[in-house]
């Protein structure tokens, strides 16, 4: 493991405990094979003095809540190491209790709450102590003959400590092997199934401590041939068979959530392997994984629910048989799944929540795959990780939980998204929780956003290869389609019909109504597969009120309503809504630059203004009010209406 240690940031620092602190967190954080996705925990301790003018020293240690890789000095809560010393005095301590007398302890009431390690950081008698769950060292520690590998190779210069739940139990279990301990004849201690501790005074000396001892870790796994992966390609991706698995899971947990498909070598290579039901089914890496994937993932090997109710059953059997009884059972939905040939899947209900699984996911198999060449991966017991999947604190977390947002989870897709209209239905469709594939022409689309729940494609929506691709991706990367906006159109120059040439009325037709046709055929099957499906088309003022010179976009949009209202009645079977939303004078979008608006309103002896609120209600409409509206069609306000056509134009004498 390299160490990244650069002398030239720290020049300015070296003086401020605190900083240094922040320095060495983020190098651990930013290792994925040292700590993922808010694991790990680190500490320095600092003399300060009180609102009294005494001097008291003090606990910064991780906050809750705060990823190592991006911590910053308010990611540390202050907290009074005399109380923290006391608490490790006592004989026992609920978890409850102890993060709430922890909390009184903090010096700042505004900081986050302070980690369940914080205890144990406090013993540990310097000033810098790190704490991460370093992938080699628990895939070694993760075998039949583990802890013996593990004095092998640390028992001169480490403390090896039995695995304990996490917490005050843990404090109290190395209180009490500590007491007679010399500490300065040990550089850290390994924690079994669980990671390693590394501390010293000196902040530069606690982290080298941590990658040396590390690195000694990887170096066995090497010396032992234990590789990692081959890399293997993948078969052609089943995207209905995807869309159908999401949904399945979705329906058992009563809840909408995405799917994203890992097709990397390593993820093939490890769905491939004959013995993969065998050792997937042991437990996770760590016992703090369990929390976001449960101790096993799905394995799916036949069509149809066979795998997803077994699943269910043995999820149901692991409960009653670990239970103390006061227990409520959590919904037994897979938070992963292998697919042979296919890779893995990760479930979620956003892409950020997917990533983090399929991350975890990933060292994972690495480390099942290393342990099964040093004699087999052997993880906690059930009892352990149950008591870790149901503790009390993370219990805690889940009743928390706020409401969730009314699209979280589902997967909605929007043409013509770079800009005007269909930005602002991306940006409200991600602001309530869904994940958008955003399609237009403009190749900038892909950097549109910078959003990991938007997937930006170039598409002309004229080529039905280039549509049906974008539906694939969509599918891949989310799992599903439950939205669809069709935005995407052109408004060509007036022209009257004698004067109409062939391939402005052409050009029209095949982008304002034929791609909107082809598009809808194409995600028809998704759809039907979609968690409350429905469709929203961005229609025209003109179909209720055409004007002169506009033939071939007023017909296009007069067609492309009639495909909607046929749609709404073939479609409504499956529960598939389809409604239309007629805007007109949205001025905020691409083709209407400032000095084109100035023109129009000069021409009609208006002011700006003026011309952009001309109508009954004096007000302007703009892309957002339409996306607003969208967003209403395909939620629950109108979750019992379909063949609708709605006016947003502030009132239109001639509609009216």
């Amino acid at each position: 493991m390299k160490n990244n240690w650069n002398e030239a940031e720290v020049t300015s620092i070296k003086d401020d405990l605190l900083a240094l602190r922040v320095y060495t967190s983020q190098l651990q954080g930013k290792e994925e094979d040292l700590v993922l996705h808010g694991g790990g925990n680190t500490s320095v301790k600092i003399l300060e003095k009180n609102v009294f003018g005494e001097e008291e020293e003090i606990l910064y240690v991780k906050g809750s809540g705060w990823d190592l890789a991006t911590i910053k000095k308010e990611g540390f809560a202050p907290v009074k190491m005399d109380r923290l010393l006391k608490m490790a005095e006592l004989p026992e301590l609920s978890d409850m209790d102890m993060v709430k007398y922890q909390r009184t302890a903090m010096t700042d009431p505004g900081a986050p709450n302070p980690s369940v390690e914080a205890i144990l950081h406090a013993i540990i008698p310097f000033r810098f102590v790190d704490h991460t769950h370093a992938d080699a060292v628990v895939t070694i520690s993760n075998t039949p003959d583990g802890e013996e590998r593990i004095q092998e190779i640390y028992g001169k210069h480490m403390l090896i400590v039995p695995y304990v739940m996490p917490g005050f139990i843990l404090a109290k279990k190395i209180y009490d092997m500590t007491k007679d301990l010399d500490w300065s004849t040990i550089e850290g201690m390994i924690l079994l199934n669980h990671g390693i501790f590394t501390f010293h005074n000196d902040a530069k000396i606690s982290y080298d401590n941590m990658i040396k001892n590390v690195s000694l870790a990887e170096e066995y796994l090497q010396s032992h041939k234990a590789l990692p992966l081959t890399p293997e390609s993948a078969k052609e991706t089943d995207t209905l068979r995807l869309a159908q698995i999401r949904k399945s899971i979705s329906d058992l947990g009563g809840k909408a959530v995405m799917a994203k498909l890992n097709r990397s070598g390593q993820a093939i290579a490890y769905s491939n392997l004959k013995k993969v039901a065998e050792i997937s089914d042991r437990g996770p890496l760590t016992p703090d994984h369990i929390i976001r994937t449960k101790r096993t993932p799905l394995l799916l090997q036949t069509p149809g629910s066979t795998d997803l109710d077994a699943y269910v059953a043995a999820y149901g059997k692991y409960f009653s048989e670990n239970t103390p009884g006061e227990l409520t059972q959590l919904v037994p939905t897979p938070q992963w799944a292998v697919w042979p040939g296919h890779g893995t899947i990760s479930f979620g209900n956003s892409a950020k929540n997917m990533q983090i699984i399929e991350d975890i996911s990933n060292h994972t198999m690495k480390a099942i795959y290393q342990a099964e060449q040093l004699g087999g991966w052997t993880a906690l017991p059930e009892k352990d990780l149950f008591e870790m999947e149901y503790w009390s604190l993370e219990q805690a977390k889940l009743k928390k939980a706020g409401k969730s947002k009314e699209m979280q989870g589902k997967v909605a897709l929007v043409t013509g998204a770079a800009s005007g209209i269909g930005k602002a239905c991306v940006d409200a469709l991600v602001a309530e929780g869904a994940a958008v594939t955003a399609l237009d022409i403009n190749p900038q689309i892909s950097e549109t956003f910078g959003s990991d729940s938007v997937l930006g494609l170039k598409c002309d929506v004229t080529n039905s290869d280039q549509l049906e691709e974008a539906i694939k991706e969509t599918i891949i990367r989310f799992g599903g389609l439950d939205m669809i906006v069709l935005n995407a159109g052109i408004f060509p120059k007036s022209m009257t019909i004698k004067d109409m040439d062939a391939s402005t009325w052409s050009k029209c037709i095949d982008i304002n109504l034929t791609s909107q046709q082809r598009l809808m055929q194409l995600a028809i099957p998704y759809l039907e597969l979609g968690i409350d499906p429905s469709i929203v088309i961005i229609g025209s003022k003109n179909v209720p009120a055409p004007g002169p010179g506009a033939s071939a976009y007023s017909v296009a949009k007069a067609g492309l309503t009639q495909l909607a209202r046929v749609a709404a009645m073939e479609l409504g079977g499956k529960g598939i809504r389809v409604n239309v939303i007629h805007p007109n004078a949205v001025y905020d979008t691409a083709i209407w630059t400032d000095e084109v608006l100035q023109a129009r309103a000069k021409h009609y002896g208006l002011t700006v203004e003026e011309y952009t609120t001309n109508n009954v209600l004096k007000k302007e409409v703009t892309s957002k009010d339409v996306a607003q509206l969208a967003l209403s069609m395909l939620g629950s306000v109108f979750g019992k209406t379909t063949g609708a056509q709605v006016p947003i134009d502030g009132g239109n004498e001639r509609i009216i």
